[in-house]
């Protein structure tokens, strides 16, 4: 553990919670100049501010005060000595008096020094037992733009031809008799008729499949009027690497749905990023991105203030259409938009358009068949809610099946018997190791490091990228016992022994050797995250193989603009990723990253066999712990296409 940083100049509260490691000196620090420049010196005031700058720093949006007892020490905020505190022994100030502080707060109400308010208090709708809101000021105003924007974009609905709609959604989805009981037929339905479309669903459940379908749906709406324009696409994603994927999958499907060749990027430069210019951003408010359609995928990963910042630059006549696993670990910025979204009450009335494109081919009651074939549950009366508000999750997995399938299930449940019964009685699919017992990870990681030296060897860059994706160790923490330091370097010893590594201890780079990118080079078309294997060419020369598509993308080593070495990675950078096996060691059950979307994440990554280094009381500490980023989005009011203030 590392020791905190203590704010020389607190005291009272404040002191005592950054001594015990709840507070951070940064938090302490902002929360004092606050008070400085409103000339507020409650205690109860700047403890409060100092827990919201805190709660934007952990992810969430706003500081919800009826559960501020319910933050615990964070892993790296334990002080020297400080290890065992237990943060209910804390002097928590009451509740109530907290709450009438605030309200009179010049922070929240303004006052002599001026007009400015840093804090905004958002009273409990009636009904709502969550209590109130604490927010800093920014954070509320760009959750304020979303819901505005949202709410605008659904007081109307696109015109379309519901006729010319069902007969492109049957060329598109091979329609047979159940009709749109397929949830990728009624996604593509929802973009036809809403301005805001949000597409959820697991690992596998074809989201970029559905993506394809959409753009050739919207772009045969618009071929049907001669007169007008080709259909302007974006396709958009919060990092580098995502975009390189979903424009991948987008252009492998091109040719058979008859799309144009389509590029994506990052929403950074989407909005047209402008280093050192007054305004940040090209595209804002005032000037509206010149698009007809933006499709953005992983959008569990994109924070509030980038979600903020799209939905401005918006022309109200946009089809937008969010695509991402909202039980997925969020952004790493504060917000998690796309699980407020989905999991928002819908208060939208029912779109004509819509239930005329569905007609009555939905099954309410009976389980239905899809176009695969396989069942597919019928749609429940909250899925037909969700409808009505632009929202659909894609539930058949087609990636991946049986014992993984269960098990993430299971822990998306927050169902930790299940899990472990799963767990325990191993097979093919599933299997469970305490932390030390490393033979099986061992044996992986040596099998796959010679499979890919193999293939490197011989300049079969396509096979060495195969065996790279073969086996990944994943790890919660950085650093420590269970981080991924340690387990990085012990696979690469492993793999060394195993005679897969470096001729010589000076050679920078070598044949088989994995790297992982970590930065940005959108000129060469080298992401951050991106992974790949250094390949022998037959002239003898070194080239490192990217997957990009099915054909690998060469590149000399050097061109990388940050790379290291990885057999190891954090299972936040292995978002996006698939392999065939993953072994996921687990932190002990007090680590503060140890969550259920954690868990679910690291699980859904596997393609064949899921290996968990943990114990038993870490799998229901992660299960039982959910990553609960305050936020209201996800209050009435709230939604794709619901009104929300």
């Amino acid at each position: 553990m590392t020791a905190i940083q203590l704010a020389q100049r607190a005291t009272g509260l404040l002191r005592t919670f950054n001594e015990a490691g709840v507070l951070s000196a940064a938090d302490v620090h902002v929360a004092l100049r606050l008070g400085r420049m409103a000339g507020e010196q409650t205690e109860e005031v700047l403890f409060a501010a100092a827990l919201a700058v805190r709660a934007v720093r952990s992810g969430s949006v706003c500081l919800e005060l009826h559960r501020m007892r319910e933050i615990g020490i964070e892993a790296d905020e334990i002080p020297d000595g400080g290890a065992g505190i237990d943060p209910e022994t804390l002097p928590w100030p009451d509740i109530e008096l907290v709450s009438a502080a605030l309200r009179v707060s010049p922070l929240v109400v303004g006052g002599p020094a001026g007009p400015l308010r840093p804090l905004r208090l958002v009273a409990a709708r009636r009904g709502d037992d969550a209590g109130p809101l604490l927010y800093l000021d920014r954070y509320y105003q760009q959750e304020q733009t979303i819901r505005r924007v949202l709410v605008e974009r659904s007081q109307q609905h696109p015109v379309v031809d519901p006729n010319l709609v069902r007969r492109e959604l049957d060329r598109l989805f091979d329609a047979d008799p159940v009709g749109l009981s397929d949830r990728q037929r009624l996604a593509a339905a929802l973009a036809a008729t809403h301005w805001t479309t949000v597409v959820a669903g697991g690992p596998g459940t074809g989201k970029t499949h559905t993506i394809a379908r959409i753009i050739a749906l919207l772009d045969a709406n618009r071929r049907a009027h001669p007169k007008l324009p080709a259909l302007r696409i974006a396709l958009a994603a919060p990092t580098g690497k995502a975009a390189a994927r979903l424009q991948e999958a987008v252009r492998e499907q091109a040719p058979t749905l008859g799309l144009p060749e389509l590029s994506a990027a990052t929403l950074h430069r989407l909005l047209g990023w402008q280093r050192g210019r007054t305004t940040r951003f090209r595209y804002h408010e005032f000037n509206r991105l010149p698009f007809d359609v933006i499709v953005v995928d992983e959008t569990s990963m994109v924070s509030l203030t980038m979600m903020s910042r799209l939905l401005a630059a918006l022309r109200p006549d946009t089809h937008l259409v969010l695509v991402g696993d909202p039980d997925q670990l969020a952004s790493v910025d504060a917000g998690a938009v796309l699980a407020d979204l989905v999991a928002a009450p819908v208060e939208s009335a029912p779109n004509p358009l819509l239930e005329k494109v569905i007609g009555e081919d939905v099954a309410p009651e009976s389980a239905t068949t899809s176009a695969g074939g396989a069942p597919e549950a019928a749609l429940t009366d909250l899925e037909r809610a969700r409808l009505r508000g632009g929202i659909v999750r894609l539930t058949r997995g087609r990636r991946f099946g049986g014992k993984i399938a269960e098990l993430a299930v299971a822990v998306r449940a927050g169902d930790a018997d299940t899990a472990l019964a799963l767990l325990r009685a191993g097979g093919d699919e599933l299997s469970l190791s305490e932390p030390d017992e490393m033979a099986a990870a061992r044996a992986d990681v040596v099998r796959a490091a010679n499979e890919v030296t193999t293939a490197a060897l011989a300049g079969d860059a396509t096979a060495a990228l195969r065996a790279l994706e073969s086996h990944r160790l994943l790890c919660a923490h950085r650093q420590g016992r269970f981080g991924v330091e340690r387990w990085d370097r012990m696979a690469a010893e492993w793999a060394a022994a195993g005679g897969a590594g470096p001729d010589s201890t000076q050679a920078p780079w070598y044949p088989g050797q994995p790297l992982l990118v970590t930065a940005n080079d959108h000129e060469a078309r080298v992401y951050n995250g991106d992974t790949g294997v250094v390949v022998r060419m037959p002239d003898g020369s070194l080239r490192a193989a990217l997957q990009r598509g099915s054909e690998p993308y060469l590149v000399h080593p050097t061109q990388f603009p940050a790379v290291v070495t990885v057999f190891a990675m954090t299972i936040h950078r292995s978002q996006g990723s698939q392999y065939d096996t993953v072994s996921v060691v687990l932190p002990e059950p007090e680590s503060s990253l140890l969550t259920r979307e954690l868990l679910y994440t690291a699980i859904t990554r596997a393609r064949a066999h899921v290996r968990v280094l943990g114990t038993e009381e870490s799998i229901r500490a992660a299960i039982a712990r959910r990553v609960l980023r305050a936020s209201g989005l996800s209050r009435a009011g709230a939604g794709a296409g619901t009104a929300g203030g």
